[in-house]
């Protein structure tokens, strides 16, 4: 985004790929189905930004707040219209999502590139930037170290997460050596870690459906997977943020059913079945009744106190999963480190966008588009410079 935004305005821009083919963590993103937005209302979809970058920056010349991810004039509709004139055809899902009709990454990905191409960008692959020399960028290359001095510069190097797709957070060091301020990176929209018994071996891979996850005043009714490590999936993924930060969360077993109801239909299960199967009756599914016999011991009698705990079950875990296997980071550059137009305090002619900021979102179509707007946020602090200097 930056880069088109600076060929665009007629600079002479070089993408410094880090690895042999770009845009790896975009096109995973979109293996099964690129989330590319959600079409909401701008200031509800701004709401479910965090972090200090998800913050307004101090702009005096500003006439209203600015935020540093810059999706106060770039959100959910003008990603939608920015694909558009890409040639990519979108669909909103009944819940907002924006997918391409053909769901793929790819095809966007590739028109894309042509576009850049057509403006005159030169994209090196396998060139890995590893820190500053005399001044200059140094790159690691097939061809040797490669140096580059340019006049500005845009660092999008990413989170931690996923590191096999290249952004590993090696960065983090050199720029705090820079005086860059830096808020560690911890996982975001993960799984979390959990010491299953033996009982529940037979329940990994799968579903659980029809529960309601309750966090800190937030409810959660998506749908979530056991696997043998612990439990995934978008539901968990929502609400994982307060989770992960401490807050209790407990499981409604039976949100739709009224706690006096669900009490009456324990008491009426035939006191010949076993409690696991007086569960498996009431509840209508084994996997919810695992559950409840995994993180509920030890079980109450009384069909009333029993009827309770199925309406607030303590979700049990072991902490997140790391960041190897989260799909998104928090932490990263500090607002603190940042100018409002993205360029870093400690180096005006370096502007920094996407995950190595300090911001997080829940998946959904969030989290690429607040790298979408940030690289066009700090691709325009660029230009500006740019037009400043001359």
């Amino acid at each position: 985004m930056a880069a088109e935004v600076l060929s665009a305005g007629g600079a002479k821009v070089v993408i410094a790929e880090a690895m042999p083919t770009p845009a790896r963590k975009f096109l995973m993103a979109g293996k099964s189905g690129l989330n590319l937005t959600k079409d909401e209302p701008r200031q509800a979809f701004i709401s479910h930004f965090s972090g200090s970058c998800a913050q307004s920056a101090p702009d005096a010349t500003a006439a209203a707040p600015v935020g540093y991810l810059g999706m106060e004039d770039f959100a959910a509709a003008e990603v939608m219209a920015w694909a558009e004139g890409l040639g990519i055809p979108l669909f909103a899902g009944s819940t907002g999502r924006v997918f391409p009709r053909g769901m793929k990454g790819s095809p966007l990905l590739r028109a894309w590139l042509a576009r850049l191409d057509r403006q005159g960008v030169a994209l090196h692959k396998r060139w890995r930037w590893s820190g500053f020399e005399d001044g200059a960028f140094r790159f690691e290359t097939p061809e040797g170290a490669q140096f580059l001095r340019p006049q500005v510069a845009v660092l999008a190097l990413g989170g931690a997460s996923w590191p096999k797709l290249g952004s590993d957070g090696a960065w983090v060091e050199g720029l705090r050596g820079a005086g860059v301020g830096i808020a560690g990176f911890r996982p975001a929209n993960m799984g979390f870690r959990v010491d299953w018994s033996e009982q529940m071996a037979r329940h990994f891979g799968a579903a659980v459906k029809g529960v309601a996850i309750h966090v800190g005043g937030r409810i959660g009714r998506g749908e979530w997977v056991v696997t043998q490590d612990g439990i995934e999936g978008g539901g968990i993924y929502e609400l994982a943020s307060a989770i992960r930060d401490g807050a209790l969360a407990t499981v409604d077993l039976a949100p739709d059913v009224s706690l006096d109801v669900l009490a009456s239909r324990l008491a009426k299960a035939p006191a010949k079945l076993s409690l696991g199967n007086r569960l498996r009756r009431v509840l209508g599914d084994p996997v919810r009744a695992a559950l409840a016999l995994e993180w509920g011991r030890p079980l109450p009698a009384d069909a009333g106190a029993l009827a309770a705990l199925l309406k607030a079950l303590p979700l049990r875990h072991a902490g997140p999963a790391g960041l190897e296997r989260a799909i998104s980071s928090a932490g990263g550059i500090s607002a603190d480190a940042l100018n409002a137009d993205l360029s870093l305090r400690a180096m005006p002619h370096v502007f920094a966008a996407g995950e190595m900021l300090d911001w997080e979102a829940p998946t959904g179509g969030y989290l690429l588009t607040g790298c979408l707007s940030s690289g066009r946020k700090a691709g325009q602090g660029a230009l500006a410079y740019l037009a400043k200097a001359r």
